[in-house]
C-alpha cells in the first residue's frame, strides 16, 4: 500500500487576503466549539457584551449589534430559555420590553472573554487589535 503525501503548504507565499481569511475562520471554528460548550453562540456573545452595561429594548439591541430584528428576536429567546436574560415590560413603554442580564448571563460573558485568549491562541497584542479595528474601520468606509 502507498500513502500519497501532499507538502505542507508554504503559507509565506499566500497573499495577505488569503491569511486574513483562513486566520478569521479558524479563529471562528475555535470560538464556535468553546461557546458550544457554553449554551452559546456568536450571536449570543455579542447580545450578552452588549447588554452588560444595563437593559435595553430588543430593537435598540438590535440596532448596537447590526442585526435585523427578526435575528435578535431568536437570539433572545435563546439566551432567554438558557436562562441568560430576562425580558420584561418597559416601565417607560408598556409595548416594548426590556431585555437585561442576569447573573448566570453574566458569568458566562465574563467566562467568553477570560476564553479568549486560549481561543486566539495567544494573539492579544495591543498594536494587533489596533492594525485590526484599523482594518476594519478602513474597509467599512470602502477605503
Amino acid at each position: 500500500m502507498t500513502v500519497s503525501t501532499t507538502p505542507e503548504p508554504d503559507l509565506s507565499t499566500w497573499p495577505t487576503g488569503r491569511l486574513l481569511a483562513v486566520a478569521a475562520r479558524l479563529a471562528e471554528q475555535r470560538w464556535v466549539a468553546v461557546l458550544d460548550g457554553m449554551g452559546l453562540t456568536h450571536a449570543g456573545l455579542i447580545a450578552l457584551h452588549t447588554l452588560r452595561d444595563g437593559p435595553l429594548p430588543q430593537r435598540s439591541l438590535a440596532q448596537r449589534c447590526q442585526v435585523t430584528d427578526q435575528t435578535m428576536s431568536r437570539t433572545l429567546d435563546r439566551l432567554a430559555k438558557a436562562g441568560f436574560v430576562t425580558r420584561t415590560p418597559d416601565p417607560a413603554d408598556g409595548r416594548r420590553h426590556l431585555t437585561r442580564l442576569t447573573e448566570r448571563g453574566r458569568a458566562v460573558h465574563e467566562q467568553a472573554v477570560r476564553a479568549e485568549p486560549d481561543v486566539l491562541g495567544g494573539v492579544d497584542d495591543d498594536a494587533f487589535r489596533a492594525r485590526l479595528l484599523d482594518l476594519i474601520t478602513r474597509l467599512s468606509a470602502g477605503d
